[in-house]
């Protein structure tokens, strides 16, 4: 997608049968979380036939990364997965991978973050091979948090997502990503929760069902001049719940956050 176009709203497709959904809704793309390559791999002709059909386009998430801790693991199978999901990725002309590599020093040691940078400088150098885009997506770290890893993997890239953002932090740390790093941010997720300080808090509610400030939120992306794409990472019909005020935001967001805020029935 071009920089000078407007944002790209897509949704998160688990199946080739929720691509056809979110074509139904009029939305532009589908994200494929693939956590098992072999699965993704058996159901590559279903989810082209898919994209035939609808004219969309697939980004691609990659698998959770287990023990962050684990570095046995880490090398021995997760690189390899994540590998092994890149080298698949060309044939549903996927250009843009979201993972997942913890990097929060107030709950891991200096080595374990120096081996994770390591590993993202070779990740994106088979990525960049490929043609494809890596994005590191954020859990609970904060813009500081990630000064070091920007610039110890210069083509790295962000998946800023707003629903980690409100966790473990007293405003949300997407008005700091937004403010400092707008040029690495290639990516959005969007889902709505209520705070907290777990991974159990991280509930993906339809936006405007938690405590998200959504309207200040998207004037800050606004600002950052982002032109890139946001999935809505919701089932299907949570999306179609929340998806006429999700394009509300976008064109014009409301004055004040409680203004913005919709109640589940």
């Amino acid at each position: 997608m071009r920089k000078d176009e407007a944002i790209h709203l897509g949704g998160t497709a688990r199946t080739p049968e929720d691509v056809v959904s979110l074509h139904s809704l009029g939305l532009r793309f589908a994200e494929l979380p693939v956590e098992d390559p072999q699965k993704f791999r058996n159901d590559l002709h279903r989810y082209q036939t898919a994209k035939n059909a609808t004219g969309f386009y697939y980004l691609c998430h990659g698998p959770r990364e287990g023990n962050p801790n684990d570095l046995q693991r880490l090398e021995s199978v997760y690189f390899p997965k994540l590998t092994e999901i890149i080298s698949l990725m060309p044939v549903l002309n996927m250009h843009l991978l979201t993972m997942h590599l913890w990097l929060d020093p107030r709950f891991l040691k200096r080595k374990i973050i120096e081996y994770k940078i390591d590993f993202l400088n070779r990740l994106t150098a088979i990525a960049r091979r490929t043609g494809i885009t890596l994005c590191l997506e954020n859990l609970s770290e904060t813009t500081e948090h990630w000064a070091e890893v920007f610039s110890s993997v210069p083509l790295l890239k962000m998946t800023l997502d707003l629903g980690h953002a409100e966790l473990l932090s007293n405003q949300n740390s997407s008005y700091g990503f937004l403010e400092r790093y707008p040029d690495r941010i290639q990516h959005i997720h969007l889902h709505d929760n209520r705070g907290g300080h777990s991974p159990e808090d991280d509930l993906h509610l339809p936006v405007g069902w938690g405590i998200i400030d959504f309207a200040g939120i998207f004037a800050a992306i606004r600002a950052a001049g982002y032109r890139g794409t946001m999935t809505l990472e919701l089932k299907p019909q949570e999306i179609e719940q929340c998806l006429g005020h999700v394009r509300r935001l976008l064109q014009s967001p409301p004055q004040t956050k409680r203004a913005a805020q919709l109640r589940p029935p």
